[in-house]
């Protein structure tokens, strides 16, 4: 979830494949959870050529192998601002969805063209954007190389970019055509995240080694997915080195925050919740609950960026768009054929839960330490939410640094950056965190 302010016409509001290889290289059966880790490589088939409508035609095989490179070509990126010389890629790339099939994903790789003066080799930037929108044309790949709309992200970009990081950005899955993002689904995101940083060594002419040390950020809907990539890191990819994750505005608790949304200023992110869990379980039952309005609403949803979701279907609550006027609660008991509920989906969405320092056999052991952060003004992702998710990682043992800023959703987003990228760059360097679970 994001929220945007008034520059270039920006409403208020917050919380948004391919030509086959010719030979598809050996692979590896990926699951949801604990996936054998391959050693990354270029398929020899793979070059840099693919016409952009090729990034987001669905493949019509994805290699079981995460990571690899199904279709990448070089562009430039005129919305990066600082006019940092680069070289990037559009990638589609292989990844794994929440049942742990293979799925495709697009995103963009981004190397500066400055050498590299630190330790080591380059490291690499994994980032998730904040909420953009559902629409097919909102992918991040495409707003940073075409019509952008959300001019702050790409200064997180740029600022990774002058430090001299590589930037690996993930659009999340469901942007290839014909597709539905599947919003706020924790493995879907992290794994895409954790994957298009598998994948930018993999992109030839990157200079990148599968080796070096990688770092997680996003914000909002980024946050979740970046603090999902760091609880899925040690079991989905062992031989990634992430070394530090930074996760802001995090919604932790999906129904806490729909309770704050729904019927509010800002509840076409709730709708766009909806839409996107139900495309990532598409077997709950969703279509049938729909009135004429929750029609509409869908439609609005899918085929919106950030403003024109925010603007079209605030102040609407839930019930007005199913038949029966459901609300949240009724909603959440509502069962598939096998007996799972919507309520249980939400919850295995939530964050902080079942989680361990490395060593602690917990089902998601984090063994790097964790940056969370957000504003003293939040008035969209409920504090109470962001604050139960540090302590839980606090509780659990893991490494955890709290950080305030005097901002509301959107400007904490901006107010963080230096920050963020600082930590990120102390992790690179081998520095020491303690972290601050000492503090109340």
């Amino acid at each position: 979830m994001r929220r945007t302010g008034a520059k270039r016409n920006r409403a208020p509001a917050v919380v948004v494949m391919t030509t086959a290889l010719a030979a598809v290289v050996a692979v590896v059966p990926a699951q949801a959870a604990g996936a054998a880790e391959p050693a990354g490589r270029v398929p020899a088939q793979v070059t840099c050529d693919a016409a952009d409508s090729q990034i987001y035609r669905p493949s019509a095989e994805v290699p079981a192998e995460p990571g690899q490179v199904i279709a990448c070509r070089p562009v430039t990126l005129p919305h990066v601002p600082g006019n940092i010389p680069q070289r990037a890629w559009k990638v589609q790339y292989s990844s794994t969805d929440n049942e742990g099939r293979p799925a495709a994903v697009s995103g963009t790789v981004i190397v500066p063209t400055a050498q590299w003066t630190g330790s080591g080799s380059r490291p690499i930037v994994a980032f998730n954007p904040g909420t953009l929108g559902l629409g097919p044309q909102c992918a991040f790949s495409k707003q940073l190389a075409g019509a952008f709309q959300d001019e702050y992200e790409g200064e997180n970009v740029a600022a990774l970019l002058k430090a001299g990081y590589a930037v690996a950005a993930t659009d999340g899955a469901g942007y290839l055509d014909g597709q539905t993002h599947p919003y706020v689904s924790g493995l879907d995101a992290g794994h895409a995240l954790l994957d298009i940083a598998r994948t930018a060594p993999v992109v030839p002419g990157s200079g990148l080694d599968a080796g070096t040390k990688v770092g997680l950020w996003g914000y909002s809907e980024g946050g979740a997915a970046s603090l999902w990539a760091a609880q899925l890191a040690a079991s989905y990819a062992p031989r990634l080195n992430v070394v530090g994750d930074a996760s802001g505005g995090v919604p932790g608790d999906l129904k806490v925050v729909a309770k704050g949304l729904d019927g509010g200023p800002f509840a076409g992110f709730l709708m766009d919740a909806v839409v996107g869990l139900a495309a990532a379980h598409p077997a709950m039952p969703f279509t049938e609950l729909l009135n004429e309005q929750g029609r509409k609403s869908v439609e609005k949803a899918t085929s919106n960026c950030l403003v024109g979701t925010i603007t079209s279907l605030a102040f609407q609550k839930v019930q007005d768009n199913t038949k029966n006027g459901l609300s949240l609660d009724q909603i959440y008991a509502l069962k598939d054929s096998d007996g799972r509920s919507w309520g249980q989906v939400l919850d295995a969405q939530k964050l902080g839960t079942q989680i361990g320092r490395k060593g602690s056999g917990a089902t998601y052991e984090v063994g790097f330490p964790i940056l969370q952060y957000r504003g003293v003004l939040e008035e969209v992702i409920p504090t109470e939410t962001q604050d139960a998710t540090r302590r839980a990682y606090c509780s659990a043992g893991v490494t955890t640094r709290w950080a305030l800023y005097p901002g509301e959703h959107l400007t904490t987003d901006q107010l963080a950056v230096r920050d963020v990228v600082s930590w990120l760059g102390a992790r690179f360097d081998g520095r020491p965190e303690y972290g601050n679970c000492l503090l109340p």
